[in-house]
């Protein structure tokens, strides 16, 4: 393992980039895999709001099952895949909740109706019927009116300070490249592994 000039953060923003301009949809799309604290683990797809030298940020309801398995054990993998690129990038870190002033400002430039729908649905819970959801909408839309929707105090994010990512990119013969770069003592040192 050799420390290296490239720093990974600014090579992911590269290949966001480009993913931006050819996926079709969702290039934030990323696979968030999470572990209750003895260990069972769950994924499930969720959207990159925002990525910088502090980490790859998301936001959900905290009382979701990912919520609460990050609560009680905040560690968690992502993994983007780039279909059009050929591309992937798995990233492993720690985790903690962003400020509350940075989950203010990104629920206040959510739509009207995902803000509603924040309020009403009691995410990751057993739902008798659609009806059910579609009444509580009603609701909260009533109870808010025209007015200003403020973010559930129940709904924040979630930012993975990375400690490991790992760029792959499909070559012939599956004889792919694979990147890896760690961080050890605030220092990035990468390698790269057999395909």
């Amino acid at each position: 393992m050799v420390q290296t000039d490239t720093d990974p953060i600014t090579l992911f923003q590269q290949w966001l980039k480009e993913a931006e301009a050819t996926e079709l949809n969702d290039p934030t799309a990323m696979a968030l895999a999470t572990a209750t604290p003895d260990g069972r683990p769950s994924v499930r797809m969720v959207l990159l709001k925002g990525v910088d030298r502090q980490g790859f940020t998301f936001y959900t309801n905290l009382e979701s099952r990912k919520g609460m398995e990050l609560e009680n054990n905040p560690q968690a993998s992502l993994c983007f895949h780039w279909k059009s690129l050929r591309r992937q990038v798995r990233v492993e870190g720690s985790v903690r909740k962003v400020s509350e002033q940075e989950a203010d400002e990104y629920f206040a430039s959510r739509p009207r109706g995902s803000q509603i729908g924040a309020w009403a649905s009691s995410q990751s819970r057993p739902l008798t019927g659609r009806f059910l959801l579609e009444k509580r909408i009603g609701e909260y839309a009533a109870r808010f009116g025209l007015g200003k929707v403020p973010r559930p105090p129940h709904w924040s994010g979630f930012r993975v300070a990375p400690d490991y990512l790992e760029f792959w990119q499909d070559r012939p013969f599956r004889l792919h490249e694979r990147r890896v770069f760690r961080c050890l003592e605030d220092i990035w040192q990468e390698e790269q592994l057999f395909p």
